[in-house]
């Protein structure tokens, strides 16, 4: 595994296992799975509606709590400084646990402009002790510039759709410049073209390596956090095992190439859902 050390200090597996569209009947399972492979990084979130099943699988399992990195996310019907706090008490309970390690805004939701007051909850937990750190997903350039003229906390990182075909260059380049992690939700394009694409393929063929192996291996050597998703006991396993090999300058570059700026997600703009 490889560890990132987030701008305040604290260390994050760089590859995670995320729970998205995952039902909760179907999470501890998938959850366990990942566990007995070697993830310790799980991503989960208030509207996902599994942190019950999560949170069974951590309770069930072998390893400490110490040793896992859980995060979580407050929904957008949940925003406003009171209401975040309330919400993220209600997700503990729901995971069972005392703490998580990194709690998020989970869209900007600019249309409702309260992601700012959102925010602040956040610092009061971390503040508090109740999270190890705090960031938020889907914000553009604009949202982060706010955060960080009107917050005291920096966000940890920035967790945003990004993958081959949605590359992310600027926004990537501002979070460098702010010391804040990009972690990459649908990374595999979710499941899409990214994968039966021929430069792919090829690059994989090389390697002897899947092309998702490829895909993640290119988010892992330009800095990004992953979180694939899977409920296959075998592309769990698949997912994992990207450590033991590496692209070279020209195959990261025909990977950068295929940028297309398209999305498979809302624009964090138009996302105003609650």
């Amino acid at each position: 595994m490889n560890y990132v050390t987030l701008n305040n200090g604290l260390k994050m597996p760089q590859l995670g296992f995320g729970v998205w569209q995952v039902a909760d009947d179907q999470a501890t399972a998938a959850v366990a799975k990942a566990l007995e492979v070697g993830y310790t990084s799980i991503d989960t979130a208030m509207i996902y509606r599994n942190e019950v099943g999560v949170g069974k699988a951590i309770k069930e399992s072998s390893v400490p709590r110490e040793e896992l990195f859980i995060t979580t996310k407050v929904w957008n019907s949940d925003q406003g400084y009171e209401n975040t706090l309330r919400a993220f008490d209600e997700s503990l309970e729901r995971l069972g646990l005392d703490y998580v390690d990194l709690y998020l805004v989970h869209w900007p939701t600019p249309q409702f402009d309260q992601y700012v007051d959102t925010y602040k909850a956040l610092e009061k937990l971390y503040k508090d002790g109740k999270v190890k750190a705090i960031g938020v997903c889907n914000f553009e350039i604009e949202h982060l510039e706010r955060i960080l003229n009107e917050c005291e906390v920096k966000p940890v990182l920035n967790q945003i759709e990004c993958h081959p075909y949605l590359a992310q260059n600027e926004l990537k380049q501002f979070c460098a410049k702010h010391d804040i992690f990009v972690e990459a939700w649908s990374p595999l394009d979710q499941g899409g073209e990214v994968l039966a694409d021929e430069t792919v393929k090829k690059i994989a063929v090389a390697h002897e390596k899947t092309p998702a192996q490829v895909v993640l291996r290119w988010h892992l050597q330009n800095n990004t956090i992953v979180i694939p998703k899977s409920v296959t006991p075998s592309r769990i396993e698949e997912n994992f095992n990207v450590f033991d090999f590496e692209l070279n300058a020209e195959e990261m570059e025909q990977i950068n190439q295929l940028n297309i700026n398209r999305r498979k997600g809302s624009h964090p703009n138009d996302m105003n859902v609650r």
